[in-house]
């Protein structure tokens, strides 16, 4: 999912990283809470900010079943001006968020990743009709990059923490593969959600996906551990989304 929004601000129109831990976050070095994941669905409303307007371009569905061995996560992007859905699924081990299986299909590309000794499956760019197998190996263990925005919500959190995280994302032109994503700072702020004030994690990231260009920033509820605003900058221009339910 990370990608789509960089992909989106590239259509619409090397950072100094924080000090981290030697060995990066993954599912074998994990110190998340999996007690804090739910299975639940909520809502995004989605915007560009232009001349200080926000412009509404559309909605963020997400959908979180836990079960005891799998949790999968499914997440349908609705744009306003276009007929087709985005729809990403994950599935990881409820254990440790180890990465099963990931599938991504768009007006643009489908894709289908499965987790093994191996990961396996296919990208088909859908412009070109060009389809590439899929079949690498990884030497370190990962995340998703489709679950680590997830994952940062059950972290932690206290001020001035920094961190790096290990994830997997396919790209076939790079063909990247494992890469680092990385949380730059972390500090206890407050938010206005829906007329309430609202005590928040402010935590800052970027990661190789957009070269360390693009600063996500995730506003948490403390209470609760729900991402209430997501903001995206990258080359002076910003996205938001805001959690409606």
């Amino acid at each position: 999912m990370p990608a789509i929004f960089y992909l989106l601000l590239f259509i619409l129109g090397s950072s100094t990283l924080a000090t981290c831990q030697e060995l990066p976050l993954s599912p074998k070095n994990n110190p998340s809470d999996i007690n804090l994941l739910e299975s639940e669905t909520s809502k995004m409303s989605w915007f560009m900010v232009k001349d200080s307007i926000e412009i509404k371009i559309g909605d963020i569905h997400t959908k979180i079943s836990k079960e005891k061995d799998r949790t999968s996560i499914i997440t349908t992007v609705v744009m306003q001006q276009s007929a087709s859905k985005w729809i990403d699924s994950t599935i990881v081990s409820t254990k440790n968020f180890a990465p099963i299986y990931h599938s991504s299909f768009n007006q643009q590309r489908d894709m289908v990743l499965k987790f093994d000794e191996k990961i396996t499956g296919y990208y088909l760019d859908k412009r070109t009709n060009t389809r590439t197998q899929i079949s690498e190996e990884a030497d370190k263990p990962f995340f998703d990059s489709n679950f680590y925005p997830q994952l940062i919500r059950l972290l932690p959190l206290k001020n001035g923490y920094s961190n790096s995280i290990s994830i997997f994302d396919y790209n076939p032109k790079s063909k990247i593969g494992v890469i680092t994503a990385t949380i730059l700072n972390t500090e206890i702020s407050a938010i206005k959600h829906n007329g309430e004030l609202k005590q928040i994690w402010r935590v800052e990231t970027t990661d190789e996906i957009s070269k360390n260009t693009a600063i996500n920033t995730y506003y948490i509820d403390i209470s609760t551990r729900k991402t209430l605003k997501q903001e995206i900058d990258i080359s002076g221009r910003k996205m938001i989304m805001k959690l409606v339910e």
